[in-house]
């Protein structure tokens, strides 16, 4: 876990992949807890206000006061926050793109409690930013081709990027539950990657004090670095546009 902000009112890190926010009755195993572990590191109790899935590693804000916790929690149900997501997914995709497809909240439907409840508004915008090729054939494919994009939701639906991406025939490598196995495991074999590509590095919102805009920035763990270069993306590529992504929001 990486310390990337910290003011009087909200303190901001990057969440590891694989780390729940807090703990959880589904997985009474768990020992990782985000929550936990900055309460520890800043020496004092924090109010989580938003949520990352558990596979996605990124930004992640926590508000110091209930103040702030109640600020920050309607910035982002009334969608005041900007987000940037780095991904890679399975083939070339447009070079750019929105997705508009509502969706179902299925912790809803799992635990039985809207089983008629409407799908909701989600729009996913997408940019291509480079693509490979490794000549390696997976399934029915004479070749691997993967993209690497920049996203922007502006909604915040549960697992709304990953199922955007599966919907429009290019799911995020690395995910169990939305992705291609194929090319999970043709990952897992070739580069050792055993992880959701899919990481926020970019989140920009009115601040507590003030409402004065607030932009968080974040560079991939040295893993996803890692990956990124394996797969001919180094990331000093890319680490100056995103910022600027985020400052400008221009899609």
């Amino acid at each position: 876990m990486e310390l990337i902000h910290r003011d009087e009112r909200l303190v901001a890190v990057y969440k590891p992949a694989g780390w729940l926010i807090h703990r959880s009755e589904l997985e009474p195993r768990e020992r990782r807890w985000l929550l936990q572990a900055v309460r520890d590191r800043v020496g004092r109790h924090v109010y989580p206000v938003h949520r990352l899935d558990r596979p996605t590693a990124g930004i992640v804000v926590f508000a110091l006061d209930e103040s702030a916790a109640a600020h920050l929690a309607g910035v982002f149900a009334r969608r005041r926050v900007t987000k940037v997501y780095l991904a890679v997914v399975r083939g070339h995709t447009a070079p750019a793109g929105v997705i508009d497809w509502p969706l179902r909240d299925r912790a809803h439907l799992t635990r039985g409690t809207e089983p008629d409840s409407a799908p909701r508004a989600a729009v996913t915008h997408y940019q291509r930013l480079a693509t490979c090729e490794h000549p390696d054939p997976v399934g029915p494919h004479l070749s691997a081709r993967y993209s690497l994009l920049r996203l922007h939701p502006e909604h915040g639906r549960q697992h709304q990027l990953r199922r955007h991406l599966k919907h429009i025939g290019h799911p995020i490598l690395g995910d169990t539950t939305h992705g291609d196995g194929r090319h999970n495991r043709y990952l897992r074999q070739r580069f050792q990657i055993q992880r959701l590509l899919l990481a926020a590095l970019g989140l920009r919102l009115p601040h507590p004090n003030d409402g004065h805009p607030l932009t968080l920035h974040a560079d991939p763990d040295p893993e996803l670095q890692g990956i990124l270069t394996a797969l001919g993306w180094p990331w000093s590529r890319w680490q100056a546009p995103f910022r600027a992504w985020t400052m400008g929001a221009e899609w």
